[in-house]
């Protein structure tokens, strides 16, 4: 029997795998971006599937999207999966605490990964594996970047005070969170971080601070048994503290032509073959699912050459906004429309609704033969008591 796929967004999933407890509550903010941007797997769940969400307000903003898009994907609500055969869940990522809570739904042992399985996840999604693949990636001239495990205090305090400014983060934490900037001394703040950061994880990693022009990653997936294959490029930006703050919806081709004016397109193409082989030797035999690896292109000053590709930042090993981004570049939008995907969060309730019709007002909606030219479209349904938005703008 063909399994089913059911497809769900967790995006405390960072925060619940770094705590590695299978009680694990997820902050607040978590479990409310959870609940108002349930229905965003509807943009990238193959067709056919199911996407866990309450029916409430989700069933009418599906059924509109299913009208303007020809999405072929049904709505699975919590009540169900207890009576649900022959499941495949693909959930953002795989947490101790998801897979406790859909046991608890009623979900066959059976059909989630193992304790074990998770558990090594654990480990192969903390940041130690950056670190290593990093230095494997420094193919020629075109390419920098440093990062180090530091162990112990005087490791960490070492690193600190040897530099003008750095970049200390949590081993396993969300893209973008789990950082701490210094600058050149080591206080008792960052000290007493890095002693509990090191208590519970292992360590500390610690980078040097780069000049930055250009965030960007590479896509792949795994099947579980060590084949690999290239999901195409994410251009995405970030805020001043690091924090992902939104991805271009531009095709492959107009990404890896951005970048190659910093940089020669042979040298995208020769690292994407080394990293698939380093990949496969990493995670090949053990990881079913998508991931990201971020990169930057980097700015040298009077040196040569002047642009270089940091080529592992992170390692996501789950889904990602990027992926997302691609998804909706790839399916959905004309072929030379250009565009952006956010998440939004509001403060307020109330906000979320009035941001929404305020842009369905300014940037009407084109559709033509299936495929968007133009204007704004929320993700998610947008309700009073929405927080949280995902929504796409083009031109």
């Amino acid at each position: 029997m063909t399994k089913r796929n059911l497809y769900l967004f967790n995006p405390e999933h960072d925060l619940a795998l770094a705590s590695g407890e299978s009680h694990y509550m997820a902050p607040a903010s978590a479990r409310q971006m959870a609940n108002d941007l349930a229905l965003l797997p509807i943009w990238y769940a193959k067709e056919g599937s199911g996407v866990l969400a309450s029916s409430a307000y989700n069933l009418d903003f599906l059924k509109q999207m299913k009208e303007l898009l020809d999405i072929d994907v049904q709505l699975v609500t919590q009540p169900e999966i207890s009576h649900a055969e022959s499941v495949d869940f693909l959930p953002w990522g795989w947490s101790p605490a998801l897979r406790k809570r859909l046991l608890t739904l009623g979900a066959d042992g059976a059909q989630l990964p193992s304790e074990a399985y998770i558990s090594a996840l654990r480990n192969y999604s903390h940041r130690s594996q950056a670190v290593r693949l990093l230095s494997k990636l420094q193919l020629n001239q075109f390419f920098c970047g440093e990062s180090f495990y530091l162990k112990t205090l005087e490791e960490c305090e070492a690193f600190v005070e040897s530099r003008e400014t750095c970049l200390l983060k949590a081993p396993l934490s969300g893209s973008g969170k789990g950082l701490n900037w210094c600058k050149g001394t080591f206080t008792d703040f960052i000290s007493g971080w890095c002693a509990r950061v090191a208590s519970s994880q292992g360590g500390v990693v610690g980078e040097p601070i780069y000049n930055k022009v250009e965030d960007f990653a590479m896509e792949f997936y795994l099947d579980g048994t060590g084949e690999i294959s290239f999901a195409g490029y994410s251009a995405f930006q970030t805020s001043g503290s690091g924090m992902y703050a939104g991805n271009e919806l531009l095709s492959d081709e107009k990404i890896l032509a951005k970048l190659s004016a910093y940089v020669p397109r042979e040298e995208f193409t020769g690292l994407r073959v080394r990293l698939e082989e380093e990949l496969v030797r990493l995670f090949g035999g053990y990881y079913r699912g998508y991931l990201g690896v971020d990169m930057m292109i980097c700015h040298f000053a009077g040196e040569a050459p002047v642009y270089r590709i940091h080529p592992c930042v992170e390692i996501n090993l789950r889904m990602n906004m990027g992926l997302v981004a691609r998804f909706l570049t790839d399916r959905y939008l004309a072929p030379e429309t250009e565009g952006i995907f956010q998440i939004a969060y509001y403060p307020a309730e109330g906000l979320a609704l009035k941001e929404h019709l305020r842009m369905v007002e300014e940037f009407p909606l084109r559709i033509v033969d299936g495929r968007i030219h133009s204007g704004y479209l929320s993700l998610v349904p947008v309700t009073p008591r929405s927080r949280y938005g995902a929504f796409i703008q083009c031109d």
